[in-house]
């Protein structure tokens, strides 16, 4: 496919990462917000196709309860049934301790956390106060740990909240290390409903000043998620959240459109020489495969290009 496209010119790397981690979110934060209702053994498939072309991280599902979130109701027999490929990570969202007991049951290796940067997300998406969230987690973190699995957090609202607006980047960063404190390997932050740009990627990272356990989640609601992107490469961060043909949204933000697509960030990765270890081509024919089956074209730009639209 790829001779459709306009040949890329390998530019010099200068202060950016010589290798990108992209953690696909697809299966979970992209298929959760898709109002179609996608079959078990179609989710299997769609795991295996990403597997196949070389992501290593691929967020298979998440236990949330099903009445939030419906797509996802079938977690216990995903995990069940999963082919699991040697060298690929099927990390799972764990909200709370009962879903935490639900993941050590079904054999699961890697689990993420989902805090708020704001008070009215926290209280909205988690049924917590912005100090209550972290009492819910400590727990959670503490035991998973001590059985051996590795835990991400996720912060979100890190860059705007449609109730309160701008958020304070000290306000951030203060709430991701907290999650950091607790043990956490990795803190990804969320634009979740898209209003981000490189400068304020810039000083919220800054605020940080060791980016070394930090990832970005981007949303592309303004079109910025890969200048964003970009943005967060030159400051030192090296893991990159993304979802197969522009998946998702969130349903708790109905502002957000989809995620940074994994096909339009790795073709920009491709641009400037930096290793991500993934098949354009077999990633965007999984992504094609994956909008027939939702009953509407991929959004990601790539895919379109690469597709003939």
């Amino acid at each position: 496919m790829r001779e459709l496209g306009l040949p890329q010119r390998e530019a010099s790397r200068g202060e950016l990462p010589a290798r990108v981690a992209i953690w696909e979110v697809g299966p979970r934060d992209g298929l959760q917000n898709e109002q179609t209702v996608i079959g078990l053994d179609t989710k299997l498939e769609f795991l295996d196709r990403l597997a196949a072309a070389g992501l290593t991280t691929l967020e298979a599902t998440s236990f949330v309860h099903p009445k939030w979130v419906p797509q996802l109701a079938d977690a216990d027999d995903l995990l069940a049934k999963l082919d699991r490929r040697p060298g690929v990570k099927y990390p799972v969202l764990v909200p709370n301790e009962r879903g935490l007991d639900r993941a050590l049951a079904l054999g699961v290796e890697a689990i993420a956390i989902f805090g708020s940067a704001t008070e009215t997300f926290a209280r909205k998406n988690l049924n917590r106060s912005f100090d209550e969230q972290f009492a819910m987690f400590e727990p959670v973190v503490r035991r998973a740990r001590h059985e051996g699995l590795e835990v991400r957090a996720y912060l979100s609202m890190c860059f705007g909240d449609p109730w309160e607006g701008a958020v304070p980047v000290e306000q951030v960063a203060a709430a991701g290390r907290r999650l950091l404190d607790m043990g956490c390997f990795q803190l990804s932050l969320g634009d979740t409903i898209g209003v981000a740009t490189p400068g304020h990627v810039e000083a919220v990272l800054g605020a940080f000043g060791d980016v070394s356990q930090l990832a970005v989640h981007f949303h592309d609601t303004y079109g910025q998620a890969l200048s964003n992107t970009l943005a967060a490469l030159r400051a030192g961060v090296t893991t990159v959240d993304s979802s197969a043909g522009g998946l998702g949204g969130c349903p708790y933000a109905k502002a957000a459109t989809g995620n940074l697509a994994t096909e339009d960030l790795v073709w920009m990765l491709d641009g400037l020489g930096i290793e991500h270890g993934v098949d354009l081509d077999a990633l965007v024919r999984t992504s094609a495969w994956m909008a027939q089956r939702l009953g509407r074209p991929s959004p990601s730009r790539v895919v379109k290009a690469l597709t003939g639209g």
